[in-house]
């Protein structure tokens, strides 16, 4: 039948090369290449920032699970954002499974060329749809950070910086963070 497309299923994720990301969106399968090395570097550096004040509680306020890369089962999807956080009060245990069903509280993409325009559209609607509160864009190329917040439902923009400069970005503001160590190399 020309012109009919399969929806893609949970199955369809185990023909993914190992080396590669795969992701169901919008009932779409997206394979893409792990990130490439100042991507990698930027959600490093991110995540270390985060997650001794965040997650751990030293010099910082604590409350939240922080992870690189979980596997998000949402609805139909299958999304596997590059940084994201639960707040302890919502989760206050890891589930023993594979993949979370229940949304992050924060999500973090970090932009790369093939995989921009799919983080912009279809997964930022299917976090708004999911009720993730806060979600941020981190681009490594253009050195910049985008901070958006769900507020009835739609995605409203709280911050756009770039270079070296230092921001206070929600939700976790409490914290200065030096947008320089995202671009060191």
């Amino acid at each position: 039948m020309s012109g009919s497309r399969r929806k893609a299923t949970y199955e369809g994720l185990e023909t993914v090369p190992p080396h590669c990301v795969g992701e169901l969106v919008d009932g779409e399968l997206y394979v893409s290449h792990h990130l490439a090395l100042p991507q990698v570097r930027a959600a490093t550096r991110l995540g270390m920032w985060l997650g001794r004040p965040f997650d751990l509680g030293e010099g910082g306020p604590g409350g939240w699970v922080i992870l690189d890369k979980p596997e998000l089962h949402l609805g139909d999807d299958a999304l596997v954002p590059d940084l994201a956080g639960w707040r302890r009060e919502r989760m206050p245990q890891m589930p023993h499974t594979a993949a979370f069903t229940l949304a992050p509280d924060w999500v973090c993409e970090v932009l790369s060329p093939s995989t921009e325009v799919l983080d912009r559209e279809k997964k930022m609607k299917a976090y708004a749809r999911e009720g993730v509160g806060h979600l941020w864009f981190v681009d490594p190329l253009q050195r910049s950070l985008e901070v958006y917040r769900l507020e009835r439902r739609r995605w409203s923009r709280q911050g756009h910086w770039s270079g070296e400069t230092t921001v206070h970005a929600e939700p976790f503001a409490v914290l200065p963070l030096k947008l320089a160590i995202l671009w060191e190399r």
